[in-house]
């Protein structure tokens, strides 16, 4: 079989060759050429050198959420947006969001050490010696004051307690000391809780994150000793958003639980360091020797412990509720103001936060700038574009989750597709989300270019070892503001981004900085303008598409693989997992899609003269599938997420679990549950195959 690759790009070079034009899904072959035009217009009009003032600007300050500087960028936003003739506004929440106020770590025994817990100024870097950076910590870790033995524990996933169960070393009331890597920070200090540790270090090893890899900075793009990994440690996987108040928005006078009622802070007292300071640590550590995939690249040998190493640990923090500034502005639709389409990106970071996230809001706002100067040309999109810049991300997805259940009940009507972008930088595009998008995704890249090659992004992605695959959309786990859209709301989403090219070792530090992003990242900013085409063409084509660029088949397939990924997981442990139900209405989508393009292709010449209201109705139940992919009880153990597709993994946090009702029920070992979580997957299921088959009928009848 040809790939997708080769079967897309021989289709649009043969239309292009008949017509002058390639293909746009939801267009007529007449419409082609004008939103080609409209699109190449937009794309001229943005420009690398805007890009690159908006992040110097904004990274110029640490800013992070809660603070005057964050709200400093926030009005900095608002008057840009203004600036380019938007309707723009700012939404406030606020949220349980702690900062520091007590740091003490120590070595207290065989001998004594005292840790920095600072990150020191490098020459050349201008921000990295500013004041009024926040100092190294762990967002809603618990207060305490513990002195016990320390273990280390590699990852602190659970397979590494595991491991030590298995060699009879007990961690109960002892202090964990984990490295970065291998899953999701917030999940170390979740498991340790689990296995009764007293409190949990988190540190960034050079193996991972400095000279193992490269140079460090201010030589090269890796963090240095001293460097730290700042980050939340909140329990997202089961909810994110404000800790206390999971399912509504916060804001002035609602309600709110107690901090001892809130499921998702583990009380347990966390600290990230440094390598610098965890050396001397992890070299006063006797009892059995690492395990070789446990050893990372100090000049040490890796011992497990316990002892004789003991450690006091002393955390405490304000625990006070700070304001959240959510930035919006609001392109009204023309013919269909009440289908939106959302594009999003976090203003707050850790600190100056020049990669994450500016380089990717300074795209959005080079996006925003561009659909301004189309409007003054006298475009106007068909349906209602919102950009939105959001505030307290770092945290845990605070702005976009409040903000998001606050209109929840307007957005189930109205919104048809979010998009979301982060940190951005060198390499190829890369893009996740929900699989009904992918051709649209891929025809995006198609028809925007490389800056390096001058390929289209589609060619370029052609370079990478998957390449025989074909273009294919990752699955969205967690990490970024589409959390809420797809997994709670089930709306679908994508998420957007270029990178992969050059190392990085600055994440979450202060050495994420305009001098670290312009020397070793996107200097040029080639690649922020890059994402604002990319962004521009999305918002443009998804918002003038008389008909929502869906395609099902994409979603079919890869449904089926997961399957398959299960039930060869299951074999390994001599088990089935009874497919039947969902395999029936896999094959019923499969058979619905190939009705649904055939309908599509028979009616598109009519396009152009289709009443708006037909077209209406159309849409709605196009965007509406990916809702009933939704289950009314939530995934088990976490009903606050409630897709039957995709969800972020209960222990790997960030990394997506692909059904995962059904394959955390099979990674545990309980069969009974995973055949149980069967049954509401294929129901879900079959009522996205009648939504599907409505849509089919409507087309076929009404237009």
């Amino acid at each position: 079989m040809k790939s997708y690759f080769a079967v897309l790009i021989l289709a649009g070079f043969l239309l292009a060759q008949s017509s002058g034009t390639l293909p746009i899904r939801g267009f007529s072959p007449e419409q082609f050429r004008s939103e080609h035009d409209l699109e190449s217009q937009a794309i001229a009009l943005t420009d690398a050198s805007h890009v690159r003032v908006y992040a110097k600007h904004i990274a110029s300050q640490p800013h992070i959420a809660g603070s005057p500087q964050s709200k400093a960028v926030a009005d900095y936003l608002l008057g840009l947006l203004k600036e380019w003739g938007l309707d723009a506004h700012i939404e406030d929440f606020e949220s349980l969001m702690p900062y520091p106020t007590v740091r003490t770590l120590e070595l207290v025994a065989p001998s004594h050490f005292t840790a920095q817990l600072k990150e020191p100024p490098v020459p050349g870097d201008p921000t990295s010696g500013q004041s009024n950076q926040i100092p190294t910590y762990n967002a809603y870790s618990g207060s305490g004051d513990v002195t016990a033995s320390l273990v280390y524990v590699n990852y602190g996933v659970p397979a590494d307690y595991d491991y030590l169960k298995q060699h009879g070393i007990d961690v109960r009331g002892k202090i964990v000391i984990a490295r970065y890597g291998g899953g999701w920070r917030g999940v170390k200090p979740k498991v340790a809780k689990e296995h009764g540790a007293a409190a949990c270090i988190i540190y960034s090893d050079p193996h991972e994150d400095g000279y193992f890899q490269g140079d460090v900075y201010p030589k090269g793009a890796y963090r240095p000793a001293q460097g730290v990994q700042r980050g939340s440690v909140v329990d997202m996987p089961l909810y994110p958003g404000d800790p206390l108040s999971p399912g509504w928005a916060s804001e002035k006078g609602a309600r709110k639980l107690s901090r001892s009622e809130a499921k998702s802070l583990v009380d347990l007292p966390v600290l990230p360091i440094s390598w610098a300071d965890a050396k001397p640590l992890l070299s006063a550590l006797e009892g059995p020797v690492a395990p070789e995939n446990w050893r990372g690249a100090l000049p040490i040998t890796y011992h497990i412990g316990p002892g004789p190493a003991k450690v006091h640990l002393k955390l405490d923090f304000d625990w006070t509720t700070k304001p959240l500034h959510d930035v919006i502005a609001v392109i009204p639709g023309s013919e269909f103001p009440d289908e939106w389409v959302v594009y999003g990106n976090h203003h707050d970071a850790w600190v100056n936060g020049a990669s994450d996230p500016v380089s990717g809001a300074a795209a959005l706002l080079e996006t925003a700038r561009a659909l301004g100067g189309m409007l003054k040309k006298g475009w106007k999109p068909k349906r209602t574009i919102v950009l939105a810049l959001w505030d307290g991300e770092e945290f845990g997805l605070l702005g976009s989750t409040e903000w998001a259940e606050k209109h929840a009940a307007e957005l189930d009507q109205k919104l048809a597709v979010y998009m979301n972008s982060d940190s951005n930088g060198r390499g190829t595009l890369q893009v996740s989300g929900s699989h009904g998008l992918e051709q649209f995704m891929a025809e995006v890249a198609r028809d925007v270019h490389d800056p390096d090659s001058g390929k289209s992004l589609l060619e370029a992605m052609k370079s990478r070892k998957d390449a025989e695959k074909g273009f294919h959309l990752g699955a969205l786990g967690a990490g970024s503001d589409y959390v809420v859209f797809i997994d709670h709301l089930g709306i679908s989403s994508l998420n957007l981004g270029f990178g992969g090219e050059g190392g990085g070792g600055v994440y979450h530090s202060v050495y994420d900085s305009f001098h670290w992003y312009t020397t070793f990242s996107d200097g040029s900013f080639a690649y922020g303008r890059a994402l604002a085409q990319v962004m521009t063409v999305s918002l443009m084509r998804m918002a003038d598409a008389p008909v929502l660029p869906y395609q099902f088949g994409a979603l079919a397939r890869t449904v089926r693989g997961y399957v398959e990924e299960i039930q060869k997981q299951a074999a390994k442990d001599s088990k089935t997992v009874d497919f039947r139900n969902v395999d029936a209405q896999l094959s019923k989508l499969e058979e619905n899609s190939r009705a649904y393009e055939e309908a599509l292709s028979a009616v598109e010449s009519r396009l152009p003269k289709a009443q708006p209201a037909e077209l209406a109705k159309l849409n709605e139940t196009l965007y509406k599938t990916e809702r009933t992919l939704l289950t009314e009880k939530g995934l088990p153990g976490r009903d606050w997420y409630r897709h039957e597709l995709y969800a972020p993994g209960f222990y790997t946090g960030y990394g997506a679990k692909t059904l995962p009702a059904v394959r955390e029920a099979v990674d545990a070992g309980r069969w009974d549950e995973a055949n149980r979580e069967t049954r509401p997957l294929a129901e879900s299921l079959k009522a996205f195959n009648a939504q599907l088959e409505r849509a089919t009928r409507l087309l076929r009848t009404r237009l």
